[in-house]
């Protein structure tokens, strides 16, 4: 008896003419459409925000402090994350494939961990420095010098390329897990496996940062909340030009403290789901379905477009420094001088 059964649609390959060929995502185009836009968006939003943030610091004078210079280089790999590893991973999230050669998947993951790991030093050196300011206000401009932070940028990006580098360049993430690997691998994949001892090793160099951090800001606002009380029952005395300066320059670093905790926190938002899921995957067997690891991943690349948003939100200097930028008057002679805040 025969079957009035249609015979099942033939699975789309990444590569129809190459053996082997990974199978690729069949979305309809509306679905299609919505993911290219968001991923694209978020994209372009990492790259120009981003850009807006590196020109204003570099560009201003007054924006020339060790604080700023830590928030331009984080917004560096922000913004090498929307060029180097947005577009291509929105690519390989919506149609399975990927299309950019064996060569760049390697330097992909590379890129990917690398600049992961160097906004979370990055962070890291901030929350110190805003932690010395606000403890010491006075003093800080002695103690947090444009040298030290230019030591603790150069240790957060040799460190963390160097590291990512040579473990996806040598394969040492593959120990182990080479049936795995054999068995996964077809033409037109780029999904990187990395065994139990080095996603433990990726785990702890987020975690150490990442308890460095929560100690440093709970010290930081518990300072903050003592400087507050002490403030409002000496308002009605009369105090000294120089208690009334302190006073003043301890309010800017607590605001300054604020923002980019604010900042610390949605990194931790961000990419805490998808560091714990990696460290539970590979000791489960790497049982997470791919449209899983790629949303966790995808929540983790849109951190690098936040940062951008809250120094909109939270600094003046920054709103106004973007008009400047945007309207062509930083091509001014002698723009480099405007003041966007009073000292």
């Amino acid at each position: 008896m025969g079957s009035d059964l249609p015979p099942p649609a033939a699975a789309q390959l990444c590569f129809e003419n190459l053996n082997g060929s990974c199978v690729k995502i069949s979305y309809s185009p509306g679905p299609r459409l919505i993911l290219y836009t968001v991923f694209c968006f978020g994209s372009c939003l990492a790259v120009f925000g981003n850009l807006l943030v590196m020109i204003s610091i570099l560009h201003f004078k007054q924006l020339h402090s060790p604080t700023n210079l830590l928030i331009a280089s984080l917004a560096c790999a922000d913004f090498l994350v929307g060029v180097t590893v947005m577009p291509f991973s929105a690519v390989r999230s919506v149609e399975g494939c990927w299309y950019f050669g064996e060569s760049y998947c390697k330097f992909h993951s590379c890129f990917d961990g690398s600049f992961c790991c160097a906004s979370i030093f990055h962070l890291c050196f901030i929350s110190l420095d805003r932690y010395i300011a606000v403890s010491d206000p006075l003093l800080y401009p002695t103690r947090f010098t444009i040298s030290v932070s230019g030591i603790c940028i150069a240790f957060s990006w040799l460190f963390s390329l160097i590291y990512y580098f040579t473990l996806f360049s040598t394969g040492a993430n593959e120990v182990g897990l080479e049936e795995l690997v054999s068995a996964l691998t077809c033409v037109g994949g780029c999904q990187g496996a990395v065994n139990q001892s080095w996603v433990l090793v990726n785990f702890l160099l987020f975690f150490i940062p990442t308890l460095v951090m929560i100690i440093v800001y709970s010290k930081i606002f518990l300072i903050a909340k003592q400087q507050a009380r002490k403030m409002e029952s000496m308002s009605n005395k009369t105090v000294g030009s120089s208690d009334s300066y302190k006073d003043r320059v301890a309010r800017r670093e607590r605001k300054a403290a604020r923002t980019l905790g604010i900042a610390v926190i949605v990194f931790l938002v961000s990419w805490l789901p998808y560091f714990i899921d990696s460290i539970i995957d590979a000791f489960l067997g790497f049982i997470t379905p791919t449209y899983i690891l790629e949303i966790l991943a995808w929540i983790g690349y849109y951190n690098s477009t936040m940062n951008p948003l809250i120094y909109a939100l939270f600094y003046p200097w920054f709103r106004k420094a973007m008009k400047l930028i945007v309207t062509g008057q930083v091509l001014r002679e002698s723009s480099s001088r405007i003041k966007l805040f009073s000292a």
